[in-house]
């Protein structure tokens, strides 16, 4: 350091390392191949190191499963030492499964996470405390993370306090709304169906009753409210999506107060919605390729209020990544750990979908879910192939960001598959050609570096 430089955050230089969903149901620390221990070491090395920790972190009493089509996600509380010995400093548990286990999981993971000394945001006892950053201090300066999440149940939303009611537990909301363009023919048919069906006049009953007028909008002769999904007439079929303003600004301030409280922030962005390209064509998620409008919008919002990297997951697929005012937006990290099939118990309606009575086993339900293997997140590689951000900042400018490809061993027995190591040769470069060409439509490159690459940052 020079003789003007009292501390060494005054150099604005650090490195972040930043991996997508972490579903933790296994040990980390047993294992010693190569290329497992090679990227224990990449997370250690950074100076600060993130995960998204998406599931409810608990003993087997503690909270009962909610009715989820999903996987209702849990972490007994001593695997968080194996989160910190892989070398993650701070996580965001603004998710979905943060709250598989209603609120006693939600008390009970913070609880854990508290008592285990990982730094989280994202959820609290009330809707301030879930807004509020976690700060990690380093060697190269403090850092925040802000963690919100745009997919949740309407009653998972955390909530304040007043004078005279508790708070509720839950997660930071960044809520949104959709709606679709129709044509004129397509409007009337709608409207006519409404007025058939009675859900005109219901709407109508509904604002005479204790409603808001947001949740019973009136009807005009250019868009109609039906069945919770507002219709718009256009020119052409499309869909629109929209931050809401109270939670954008709300986050937008929580951002903005980490920028004065810390050297570096960090935005984290939970969020499963896609934009219009491949709605009607696409198969699979995996030709979802297009993150939703909203997301984009707001992600670069978080830069514009201070926030010096976004860090997107949910999808459990990789997207694209774009450089926006000199700092990195990854859309979607994919998956880090993914240890959704080795939980040890699932709930009794679970095994009702499919047919099974109460003498079905864990591994029978997962095989009847998957059609053995053959459909589901089992089927498809992508799901199993993702990578760490290595993102360098030096005099307070982003420097460089490396991609480090991860395999989670796709087609592996369950037992293995979902533990992450670094991905070599063809794979690393097919991991690494997904994201490239996904971030070309952003107006980003990769340049491809041996089992690497790095993103071209604008001249």
């Amino acid at each position: 350091m020079s003789g003007s430089e009292l501390y060494q955050a005054q150099q604005g230089r650090i490195t972040m390392a930043l991996v997508g969903d972490t579903m933790l149901s296994r040990a980390l620390r047993p294992y010693q191949e190569r290329d497992y221990l090679a990227l224990a070491e990449l997370l250690r090395s950074a100076d600060v190191s993130f995960a998204n920790l998406e599931s409810t972190v608990r003993e087997p009493e503690e909270g009962v499963p909610n009715f989820t089509q999903g996987t209702p996600m849990t972490t007994p509380p001593a695997l968080l030492q194996d989160l910190k010995w892989m070398g993650i400093d701070v996580v965001s548990v603004a998710n979905n499964h943060f709250t598989d286990y209603g609120v006693a999981g939600v008390l009970a993971s913070l609880r854990h996470l508290e008592r285990a000394g990982i730094p989280f945001s994202g959820a609290g006892r009330t809707l301030m405390e879930a807004r509020r950053p976690a700060y990690v201090d380093t060697p190269a300066g403090r850092v925040a993370v802000v963690s919100a999440t745009s997919f949740y149940r309407p009653w998972n939303r955390a909530a304040d306090s007043r004078p005279d009611s508790a708070g509720r537990p839950g997660i930071n909301p960044l809520g949104f709304s959709t709606s679709h363009t129709v044509d004129d023919a397509a409007l009337a048919a709608l409207k006519r169906i409404s007025d058939e069906l009675g859900l005109t006049q219901e709407r109508t009953r509904h604002r005479t009753m204790f409603y808001s007028a947001s949740e019973a909008p009136a009807d005009d002769p250019d868009s109609l409210m039906l069945l919770g999904t507002r219709f718009r007439k256009g020119e052409r079929f499309g869909t629109r999506t929209r931050v809401d303003a109270k939670d954008a600004e709300a986050n937008l301030r929580w951002i903005r107060e980490a920028r004065k409280q810390a050297d570096w922030v960090v935005f984290s962005f939970h969020n499963h919605e896609f934009g219009e390209a491949g709605r009607r064509t696409a198969p699979t998620e995996v030709e979802l390729e297009e993150t939703a409008e909203f997301v984009a919008q707001f992600a670069r919002a978080a830069i514009d209020a201070g926030a010096h990297v976004v860090a997107g997951h949910g999808p459990h697929l990789t997207m694209g990544a774009e450089i926006y005012k000199g700092c990195p937006i990854f859309y979607s990290l994919g998956n880090f750990v993914f240890q959704n099939e080795t939980i040890d118990a699932f709930p009794a309606e679970a095994y009702g979908r499919f047919g099974l009575d109460a003498h079905a086993t864990p591994s029978e339900f997962l095989d009847a879910r998957t059609g053995n293997d053959s459909r589901g997140f089992p089927a498809s590689p992508e799901f199993w192939e993702s990578c760490v951000a290595v993102c360098e900042f030096d005099a307070g400018a982003l420097s460089q960001v490396r991609l480090h490809p991860l395999d989670l061993g796709h087609g592996r027995p369950r037992a293995q598959r979902g533990r992450p190591v670094l991905a070599r040769g063809e794979q690393a470069r097919r991991i690494l050609a997904r994201i490239d060409r996904l971030s070309r439509r952003l107006g980003t490159e990769l340049q491809f570096e041996g089992d690497t690459a790095v993103l071209r940052l604008a001249p």
